[in-house]
C-alpha cells in the first residue's frame, strides 16, 4: 500500500493518533511532498521547538519506507486541471493542498489526511481520519 501524507496527517502522527498510527505502519511506501515539509518546517520556525521538531522531521524522513517525491511537470498539469474543476465548482481548496492532492494523483498512492475539504477533489484517492 502507497501512502501519502497531508501536513495533518504527519502532525496526526507525531501526536500519537492510535487509529492514524495503526494505518501508517501498513504501508509499504509512505510519500512526502515537498509542499508539506514546506508547511511543517514554517509551522516549526513559528513555534519555540525548530530545532526537535526538525530533527522528528528527519528521523522520519530517514525510515526506509519514507519518501521524500519531487514536483514535476505532471504535477503541475494535474494542479492546473483540480484546481480549474474547484474553481468551476465554485469550493476552492488551499492551493498548497491541490498541489498534494496533484501528486497523490500522479503517484498512485492513497492521500491520508485529517482535513475535510479533500473530498472536492475529484477522483482523488484518500482515507480521511478524524481528530480526536
Amino acid at each position: 500500500m502507497k501512502l501519502i501524507l497531508d501536513t495533518s496527517a504527519y502532525v496526526g502522527f507525531k501526536l500519537g493518533h492510535a487509529d492514524l498510527v495503526t494505518y501508517l505502519t501498513q504501508a509499504n511506501a509512505i510519500f512526502l511532498s515537498p509542499i508539506v515539509v514546506g508547511e511543517l518546517m514554517f509551522g516549526f520556525r513559528g513555534g519555540s521547538r525548530f530545532d526537535a521538531n526538525m530533527a522528528a522531521l528527519n528521523r522520519f524522513q530517514a525510515h526506509p519506507a519514507v519518501e521524500t517525491i519531487r514536483l514535476t511537470e505532471l504535477t503541475a498539469d494535474r494542479f492546473s486541471r483540480i484546481a480549474v474543476d474547484l474553481k468551476n465548482q465554485g469550493t476552492p481548496i488551499p492551493s498548497n493542498d491541490i498541489w498534494i492532492a496533484a501528486q497523490a494523483m500522479e503517484t498512485g498512492a492513497e492521500l491520508v489526511t485529517m482535513d475535510h475539504h479533500f473530498e472536492r477533489v475529484k477522483g482523488l484517492a484518500y482515507r480521511l481520519f478524524e481528530q480526536e
